[in-house]
């Protein structure tokens, strides 16, 4: 059976009105990136407490820290953004999640392709894979355009040559849409990718679309066909909601609370439908 989670930031960026919604959805779980405006990476001591304790007053708990670890220049210093990933552990701790949502680097340059920085980028992601060794954290790895992991193909490649327990794959089928104008993911990313996913974003994408999102089972993104995949394959983790009905980023999105809702409901719909869910 797999376990609700939402970017909750993408319906307020107001914290607590996150978790009101939440739990208006009956959403057990966030996905931690934005708190009040401010990534989770950024907040304070005291903000940071403020936030466990709105957690623990709604009744939400933490699916994973959706940290911006590797959207960065590969040519950028690392020891400072090692320093952020570091902190991203701790985070991982101090709310009690086992997973961090990871990216594999840019390119230096619009130009060149990163694929050209291989080596570097296997070099990055083991040094961070062996930082988790007798921990029980987990980092995610999720294809996005540009970086590395980009494609399938790529993903699997740093899964290989990392080979630590401790690296996985957050599988997001609209990334491939909008990215590498892919409209056949699962038949071509999924069987590639399915032997190291753990972590599932649910968010559709309609081929040409720029920034704006569909509902899950309208666009491109064969949502329908993945959640018939996850329970083919008995997947028993979080399918964690990102719609970008309204508007996304490099960053994060941006959907109203109507929109958001409608979404769960018909993934519900599908989950319940292929027996994810009763």
């Amino acid at each position: 059976m797999i376990t609700f989670s939402a970017f909750a930031d993408e319906v307020s960026t107001d914290f607590r009105e996150q978790l009101r919604f939440l739990q208006s959805q009956q959403i057990p779980y966030i996905e931690l990136r934005f708190v009040n405006k401010k990534n989770s990476l950024d907040l304070t001591k005291d903000e940071l407490a403020e936030a466990k304790m709105m957690l623990n007053d709604y009744g939400i708990k933490v699916s994973a820290i959706a940290s911006p670890i590797g959207k960065v220049k590969i040519d950028e210093p690392f020891a400072p953004h090692f320093d952020r990933y570091k902190h991203a552990v701790e985070l991982a701790h101090y709310f009690n999640t086992s997973l961090i949502r990871v990216f594999s680097y840019y390119s230096p340059s619009s130009g060149e392709s990163i694929d050209n920085f291989r080596e570097n980028v296997m070099e990055r992601m083991a040094q961070k894979a062996i930082y988790l060794n007798n921990t029980t954290i987990t980092m995610v790895h999720e294809n996005e355009s540009h970086i590395y992991g980009h494609s399938a193909e790529n993903c699997v490649d740093i899964m290989k040559t990392v080979n630590s327990p401790n690296l996985k794959l957050a599988y997001d089928p609209a990334n491939f849409v909008w990215g590498d104008d892919i409209t056949d993911n699962v038949d071509r990313c999924w069987p590639l990718m399915q032997p190291y996913v753990v972590h599932v974003h649910i968010k559709d994408w309609k081929l040409g679309s720029k920034d704006i999102g569909t509902m899950p089972g309208e666009g491109d993104g064969q949502i329908e066909k993945l959640i018939k995949a996850l329970a083919d394959v008995k997947y028993s983790g979080f399918i964690t909601m990102e719609p970008h009905l309204k508007g996304g980023g490099q960053f994060g999105g941006e959907t109203t609370p109507e929109q958001y809702a409608e979404a769960i409901a018909k993934t519900r719909a599908l989950c319940k439908k292929y027996c994810l869910i009763n």
